[in-house]
């Protein structure tokens, strides 16, 4: 009998403890087989999937076919109640994802009709935001161009998911005015390299209708930006900020860990809260058998920990949200709810209550990186009602589809301005051009992309206590 260490690699700093599961593999000095590598996967999922008893049965599975593909078919439901579970073939490149790593030009687009009556027809690409030090903020790129042309092709509902995937592109600028799109006739070309994203947009305080507004735009929750965020709620608290807007309707997710931390620093009356329950987390019944014998009922709980940049004054808070706004950012939402008013301005969320963490073999004989869903996360209350594809609903309705663009932070950008008016209405100059400008348009697909699609993944990781599963 041989046994095989499945190694959970820990995304956030975590108890690391080792973990054996039999498991049927070939000897070290064999190649390995898809056999070898789909047994592997099969123990896997069958000790941590968090759908583990909906599994076929092993028998019942086709283990010489392609790894990727097996992982695929033994999921639950796959698309519809998991709609989440992962695999690559580079560990490596998984793991480089997770931690925002990725080979980039670093834009977020929206696409626009070009011709409201033809949904088929072709599309322009408003960048919705640019990526501190990528190669688009290098070539001055900033939020509102337009993109009319990608390597001279015309942008349009088959190719505008896929045309920007090349490494070097050549890119042909466009315009917006008098409610038309058209060429400036200007071209960049530019080379995608590998970055490590910096997840903070911006962040400002602005006075408004007698109150001290903070805005703060924020893409990914990476812990290596931790002491950043902190230092965005010191600079608040210094400036005795008594209304808070967090813009997330680009962020997809990352680290529970970070999402915690946010939650913590801008949660009401943290001290009064700290060592209490902020979440709990739900495993498959083998895991959670195997944690509660190792460490109890401690480690299914997440509690509030202090910090002191907390803004602590705060009656409420308002979430900017999106079809983007997933996991991470959910669990945000999700556990202030039951301390103090969340007013989400926007779309819909995605809809992800459930978390992952990744799964490789230490012993290296293969490379694959699984992310299957592992956890389910629930507030306070046992609350945790948001996973459906409709997420959680907005309070006040807001789509990303007035143009000209205005810059993240600025009073006037339409998601910001609609929860400033909500703060305190402030009116317009009857010559005000602000006003004069608004043009809807209507989008071609409702959530905005990325030049990579790995940066539009829905992710929540964790690094749960890793305890022997006999």
């Amino acid at each position: 009998m041989n046994f095989n260490k499945i190694i959970v690699c820990l995304l956030i700093l975590s108890f690391v403890f080792s973990c054996k599961k039999e498991v049927t593999v070939s000897d070290a000095n064999t190649t390995p087989t898809s056999t070898d590598v789909n047994n592997w996967i099969y123990q896997s999922m069958n000790t941590y999937y968090l759908w583990s008893t909906n599994m076929p049965a092993l028998a019942k599975t086709n283990l010489t076919i392609d790894p990727m593909n097996y992982f695929t078919s033994i999921l639950y439901d796959y698309g519809n109640t998991d709609r989440f579970s992962w695999i690559d073939s580079s560990s490596t490149n998984l793991i480089n994802q997770l931690n925002g790593v990725n080979k980039i030009l670093g834009v977020k687009l929206n696409s626009f009709l070009i011709d409201n009556t033809k949904p088929s027809g072709d599309i322009a690409l408003v960048i919705a935001y640019v990526i501190k030090g990528s190669p688009a903020e290098k070539a001055g790129l900033k939020r509102g161009d337009i993109i009319l042309t990608v390597d001279d092709q015309t942008i349009n509902a088959k190719n505008y998911s896929t045309i920007l995937q090349n490494t070097t592109l050549k890119l042909g600028l466009g315009t917006f005015a008098n409610n038309a799109f058209s060429s400036t006739g200007k071209n960049l070309t530019l080379t995608k390299v590998e970055i490590q994203i910096n997840p903070i947009l911006i962040d400002t305080v602005i006075n408004w209708s007698g109150k001290k507004v903070g805005y703060f735009s924020y893409i990914q929750f990476l812990t290596i930006y931790d002491d950043s965020l902190k230092a965005v709620f010191g600079r608040f608290k210094s400036k005795g900020i008594n209304e808070l807007v967090i813009d997330l309707r680009y962020n997809g997710g990352g680290y529970v860990s970070s999402s915690d931390l946010l939650t913590d620093l801008i949660v009401k009356d943290l001290g009064a809260r700290v060592n209490n329950v902020m979440n709990k987390k739900i495993y498959n019944d083998t895991y959670t058998q195997a944690l509660t014998k190792q460490s109890g009922n401690s480690a299914f709980v997440t509690n509030f920990q202090n910090e002191p940049n907390n803004i602590s004054n705060l009656s409420r808070v308002f979430m900017l949200t999106s079809n983007n706004t997933a996991s991470a950012s959910e669990l945000i939402i999700n556990n202030l709810k039951p301390f103090m008013e969340v007013i989400l301005v926007g779309e819909h969320t995605y809809g992800k209550n459930v978390g992952s963490f990744t799964i490789t073999d230490d012993k290296k004989r293969w490379n694959y990186g699984l992310q299957p869903i592992t956890f389910k996360t629930v507030n306070s209350l046992g609350q945790s009602d948001y996973g459906t594809v409709n997420g959680f609903l907005p309070n006040y309705q807001v789509v990303d589809n007035v143009l000209p663009y205005r810059s993240l932070g600025d009073p006037y950008e339409t998601f910001f301005n609609t929860a400033l008016n909500i703060i305190g209405p402030v009116a317009f100059q009857t010559n005000s051009t602000i006003q004069s400008q608004k043009i809807v348009r209507k989008l071609a697909q409702a959530a905005a992309f990325s030049d990579n699609r790995n940066l539009d993944r829905h992710d929540m990781f964790d690094g749960p206590p890793h305890v022997p599963i006999k």
